[in-house]
């Protein structure tokens, strides 16, 4: 099979495009045809410092959508040929990778493919960030850092369906608030002063949700845009920051912060991220949700997808197209 390899870490040249022999699936893994893989900013940090990777050489690559090759022993709720979506642990990036069965989504048949392949990570936390995490209840307003990016598209979306009363967000350029304002937006700010921008906009009484996946001074301004009794939500840290740390005397009167990571979910607990990835993959099903594919490369040309994302000129979601 052709197969994505890193031999060492760097920038995008490292991601070679090679020949392997198909895996395997083990106890309670599937094996699948690979049709879509997703390109997510956490296999950039692999490539490129080793984020989550046990030892190199590695295969790259998150989540799939195809159809499943072969299951081992113990699975039962799956079987040749079922078109599935699929978070890996890696090896997304080649024609054939192996998943946890207890991480592989049986797809809706109204969804394709190729919209399955943006799913597996974005669908689960963009729902829990509003609702299992976030607590989003009617009438909120609500901060979106990255508003553009694939979670900040669907979480406009999510917000909105809930009943905020205002939703704003966070984008580094002018064409990704034209995207953003599309998908549920009700204003949009560019740059670094949009804990100002929040002031205005709130009357002076800031927000009562706020989603930050940048960290450091971004993570430090969000909280500072939270209304009394408000709630920040980190979700990742692309500033590549140190961890961020906040006081008594910063979450006073009121404030609170929490965590979420997806893949952290899936290796912990996956029966809970199963239960919270139906509930989110069904908005998709029905035409509640939209998470438009932007860019989409051959497997072969996997390091100009990871030179785009890397650009932060991206919106929506970059898929990389496996099977021809």
């Amino acid at each position: 099979m052709r197969a994505v390899l890193v031999e060492k870490f760097g920038g995008p040249e490292v991601l070679t495009l090679t020949d392997l022999a198909a895996p395997e699936p083990g106890p309670g893994e599937v094996s699948i045809d690979v049709a879509y893989a997703g390109v997510n900013f956490a296999e950039l940090k692999a490539r490129s410092n080793g984020y989550r990777v046990a030892s190199l050489p590695f295969l790259p690559g998150l989540e799939v959508s195809g159809r499943i090759r072969a299951v081992g022993d113990g699975v039962q709720n799956f079987q040749p040929g079922q078109q599935v979506a699929a978070l890996t642990t890696a090896g997304g990036y080649a024609e054939v990778a192996v998943a946890p069965a207890r991480t592989v989504f049986a797809l809706p048949e109204s969804i394709s493919l190729r919209t399955g392949a943006t799913l597996p990570t974005v669908l689960p936390t963009a729902h829990a960030l509003v609702h299992e995490v976030g607590r989003l209840r009617a009438g909120d307003t609500v901060l979106v850092q990255g508003a553009a990016g694939g979670v900040g598209t669907v979480v406009g979306q999510l917000a909105h369906l809930a009943g905020a009363e205002a939703v704003y967000g966070v984008v580094s350029s002018a064409a990704k608030a034209d995207h953003a304002l599309k998908f549920g937006y009700d204003e949009v700010f560019i740059g670094d002063d949009f804990d100002e921008d929040v002031y205005h906009a709130t009357g002076g009484l800031g927000v009562d949700l706020a989603l930050d996946s940048v960290g450091g001074d971004t993570f430090r301004r969000s909280l500072e845009a939270l209304a009394p009794f408000g709630r920040l939500v980190s979700f990742g840290n692309a500033s590549g920051a140190a961890p961020w740390q906040a006081g008594q005397t910063q979450l006073y009167p009121g404030r609170s912060v929490a965590g979420f990571s997806v893949l952290t979910l899936a290796k912990t607990e996956p029966d809970v991220l199963r239960d919270l990835a139906a509930r989110a993959f069904a908005l998709v099903a029905d035409g509640s949700v939209e998470l438009p594919v932007t860019a989409e490369f051959p497997l072969a040309e996997a390091a100009a997808a990871h030179r785009l994302l890397e650009s932060r000129g991206t919106t929506g979601k970059l898929l990389l197209r496996i099977a021809e």
